[in-house]
């Protein structure tokens, strides 16, 4: 398995990969997978007729360059539903990813993974365990797994493994009577009541469509947008609120038993409500449009350690269950900003030296972050997906797109974004990191 950073770097190691083999006539094939479609400028890339596979459509020659559009089905020349089928044949020997099958895929020859992507916690772990997977029948052996890894060090692995080594237990029980709190508060507040809840389930559950339903939800929203007259943070707090009753019970639901209908209906109700509550923030000033973006990045390639042994710490690991207390909008110890503390490491690593003051540097970012959430493919394909390879993938390509559009001055940010993949890598997790926090710093999410 070749696991790559994004789904254009995943096609670029498909093409190279095919190239090889057709030149060394391997008696095995390549696949590739990703969800959706991926459109490649190849403004800098020359395209041979070897290349072109999986390729539907090229845009004429013209001031952008070559532009392509490429599906898994398209490149592969079956449907993606039968990938991890035909890569159980003997006719494939190697598949390249960028975020599919990382995890839940269970394919026992698997034996070797190059890894050219950043990988941290629990992703670290259920990529790398894809190799972890018994084959007594082929004679697998321990001894035959192999891992060769372009970006993260040893210590990185270490850290991202060292919680599940032995035993992982909780500090302390989640405390589910946060569902009840939240309950109450939010229908308190008058953006809607429980008989409007359950108009819209007795709807919603027999399938009724869409158009008889929406009203219930609309006549809500309008509350929130429009008719409540809200005390200073009030609009966030109540959204904030929202999400923590969602994001809880979605969790607990699968584990406790059926009891509180009035939860797994306000769930429902409060998915589709929460997209069309709008927090109006204070103006932004938005980075100067940038550089035309570069296409292709060299590797300088050099081996930093072989056959080196990780050693786990044997300890029993705590981790901290949800959190047992109600989210707000501007609390009391306003000092203690989540952002600014992500931010912190962050400048540390990437803005040392860089002329901008600390709260310049949090207004680049939160910029790009109130782009992404502006954006229409944010609203329609990530809101609500429940699919996390899939929002992952579309939230990499509206990030991309978001600073290509930003083009004028900031060159210092601009280059390294495109310069350097371990920068870019952080920069779209912090982004996607505050995307929800949003409400919280006053920027509209649409």
């Amino acid at each position: 398995m070749v696991v790559t950073k994004d789904i254009e770097c995943a096609i670029r190691y498909y093409q190279a990969l095919n190239k090889i083999v057709a030149e060394k006539s391997l008696p095995y094939k390549i696949l590739i997978a990703f969800s959706g479609e991926k459109r490649i400028n190849h403004q800098s890339y020359s395209i041979t007729p070897a290349e072109q596979s999986g390729l539907f459509s090229i845009a004429a020659e013209g001031r952008g360059g070559y532009w392509s559009q490429y599906t898994e089905a398209g490149m592969n020349g079956f449907p993606d539903s039968k990938t991890a089928e035909m890569f159980d044949t003997d006719d494939y020997r190697i598949l390249v990813v960028a975020n599919k099958y990382l995890t839940g895929f269970d394919q026992p020859k698997l034996c070797a993974m190059y890894v050219d992507k950043p990988l941290a916690g629990v992703l670290a772990v259920q990529a790398l365990s894809r190799l972890n997977r018994s084959a007594p029948d082929l004679g697998k052996l321990s001894e035959d797994l192999f891992i060769l890894d372009f970006y993260n060090t040893k210590e990185d692995i270490k850290d991202s493994f060292d919680p599940f080594y032995t035993a992982t237990t909780l500090s302390e029980a989640t405390d589910v009577n946060i569902l009840h709190e939240l309950k109450n508060t939010i229908i308190g507040l008058g953006v809607f009541d429980m008989e409007e809840v359950n108009n819209f389930i007795e709807l919603y559950i027999h399938g009724a469509e869409a158009d008889q339903w929406a009203p219930i939800i609309d006549a809500a929203a309008d509350r929130f947008n429009f008719e409540i007259d809200w005390p200073e943070n009030g609009k966030a707090d109540f959204k904030m609120k929202c999400k923590q009753f969602v994001k809880i019970y979605s969790r607990v639901a699968a584990i406790m038993p059926f009891e509180m209908k009035d939860w797994e209906k306000l769930f429902w109700f409060l998915r589709y409500l929460i997209p069309s509550l709008h927090i109006e923030g204070p103006d932004i000033d938005s980075m100067k449009d940038l550089l035309d973006s570069v296409d292709l990045n060299t590797y300088g390639l050099r081996r930093t350690s072989l056959n080196e042994s990780i050693t786990l710490d044997a300890g029993e690991a705590s981790m901290d269950p949800l959190k047992p207390k109600m989210v707000s909008a501007g609390g009391e110890d306003v000092t203690k900003d989540p952002l600014d503390e992500i931010l912190k490491e962050f400048n540390n690593r990437w803005f040392k030296g860089w002329d901008a003051t600390p709260d310049d540097q949090k207004m680049k970012l939160v910029s790009v972050a109130q782009a992404v959430a502006a954006d229409d493919d944010y609203q329609k394909l990530v809101v609500g997906n429940p699919d996390q390879q899939a929002v992952n993938t579309v939230m990499i390509e509206i990030i991309d797109r978001i600073i290509r559009q930003k083009r004028k001055g900031d060159n210092s940010l601009y280059k390294e974004y495109q310069q350097n993949e371990s920068f870019k890598a952080d920069f779209r997790n912090i982004v996607m990191t505050m995307l929800g926090n949003l409400d919280y710093y006053g920027v509209s999410t649409r």
